[in-house]
């Protein structure tokens, strides 16, 4: 996939989440103001029916005083004797005293006659006693009509009823159940923003990680090629080299000149082995994916290793053209592990440090004993590399870039392979470069 069609995909990606996003928030602020139109018009009625109830209770209160007045054969007026103290809460002024029992049959009957059915609660105050009585709360029922009830069987709490200490008397009744009108009261569904940003973020994350796939896949897919391209041209090289050296013995007699048919026979040799360690390489690392690889661990030095490794390189790659120093540091450095791959990996390491540089290679190896186990670090001066480069150099198949030029050749296996044996033997491996500074690599091997 070409990165114009990716960036087209996250295009088009972006603006389908973004026309989303759009008719959703359309739609929830539609909804928003629907229900807040709702809720408005229910409060409208609610506040009616309350200022309705107000006026029953003050009629029917009314109502209850002036009986009171005639069978006590008051004849003061009666105007303003109704006070209404808050929304539930009620005064009525009288001049004389009242029976308890009396005031709550005018209640009931008055009450039933202007249709409330609101449970309530009267108390009477006396100013030459200076105390007030109060009534059980009477709860309306459509058997009983009006029952005294005790506050623990209504499941009401009765409040503290203040009463003014003035001359005169005066009853209060007071309505439980009836609260004012406040729109906070009134259930609102949830915020449908909240189910919004969570379907928001759930489709971003799967977006991005489609993004994530494909953009891997593109890059898998060109290292494959690029693998692919490296190991035809790896394997072409031997395979042309003896293919020429078998038709030059086969077309020209030189059984009386064995000077050149021991060189064709060494170059045939050499092209075969050469050809046969690429294929075992692979091989090696296809076992390793499948963890067909069984290691043949045992006790050896380290040490040893690297200063055969040393004089290996030294021998036959830097021919004075570079030097590898070792400072080995570690007190123990034997190791229980694979020697065989143990020792692949410093030499792919090794390699990778030479043919890396621009310049003659200096090496520098060092171990020091760490957290039960050996710390080998191996810094070279070649070309160094990027940090986004850092991150993927142990992938399959991934080189790092290097333009036009092909100078170094190779499968992009090797630190993967590096890797996947450190890693089998418990230990653990870091690269710090930096850009034509040299890179310098940290691998950990546990003693066991």
């Amino acid at each position: 996939m070409q990165r114009k069609t990716i960036n087209t995909v996250i295009v088009l990606g972006i603006c389908s989440i973004l026309s989303i996003l759009v008719i959703q928030a359309f739609w929830i602020n539609s909804t928003l103001k629907a229900q807040e139109t709702n809720i408005s018009i229910q409060a409208k009625q609610d506040s009616l029916q309350l200022r309705q109830f107000h006026e029953q209770v003050k009629v029917a209160l009314r109502n209850v005083t002036e009986e009171i007045s005639t069978y006590i054969a008051d004849s003061s007026d009666l105007y303003g004797r109704v006070k209404q103290v808050s929304t539930n809460y009620y005064q009525v002024d009288i001049n004389e005293d009242l029976h308890p029992y009396y005031l709550e049959q005018l209640l009931k009957r008055e009450f039933y006659d202007q249709n409330i059915t609101q449970s309530f609660q009267y108390g009477i105050y006396d100013c030459f006693n200076d105390s007030i009585v109060f009534g059980n709360i009477i709860r309306y029922s459509t058997e009983k009509y009006y029952e005294p009830i005790s506050d623990t069987v209504a499941g009401i709490t009765s409040p503290n009823l203040d009463w003014d200490q003035e001359d005169g008397h005066y009853f209060t009744v007071f309505f439980p159940n009836v609260t004012p009108i406040s729109l906070a009261d009134y259930p609102k569904s949830k915020s449908p923003w909240m189910y919004l940003i969570a379907i928001v973020a759930f489709i971003l994350l799967f977006f991005a990680y489609s993004i994530r796939v494909i953009i891997r896949q593109k890059r898998l897919s060109e290292v494959k090629t690029d693998f692919i391209n490296n190991m035809t041209h790896e394997l072409k090289t031997p395979i042309s080299t003896i293919g020429l050296s078998s038709e030059t013995i086969l077309r020209e007699d030189l059984s009386q000149d064995k000077e050149r048919l021991e060189r064709y026979a060494s170059i045939i040799y050499k092209e075969n082995k050469r050809l046969e360690n690429q294929v075992e390489r692979v091989l090696n690392v296809a076992k390793l994916d499948k963890e067909e690889l069984k290691l043949s661990k045992s006790t050896f030095s380290l040490h040893e290793i690297l200063e055969e490794a040393k004089d290996n390189f030294e021998f036959n790659q830097l021919k004075d053209k570079g030097h590898i120093h070792l400072e080995l540091n570690a007190r123990k450095d034997e190791v229980y592990a694979d020697e065989v791959h143990i020792t692949n990996v410093i030499f792919n390491l090794l390699d990778n440090a030479i043919k890396y540089c621009q310049e003659d290679p200096n090496i520098e190896i060092s171990t020091n004993n760490y957290n039960q186990g050996v710390a080998l670090k191996i810094k070279d001066n070649g070309i160094g590399m990027k940090k986004e480069d850092q991150r993927m150099i142990f992938d399959k198949f991934y080189r790092v870039p290097t333009g036009n030029l092909h100078d170094v050749k190779g499968f992009g296996l090797g630190l993967y392979y590096v890797k996947l044996i450190v890693e089998q033997h418990g230990g653990s491996i870091k690269v710090n470069s930096n850009l034509g500074e040299g890179t310098t690599f940290t691998i950990f091997i546990p003693f066991k």
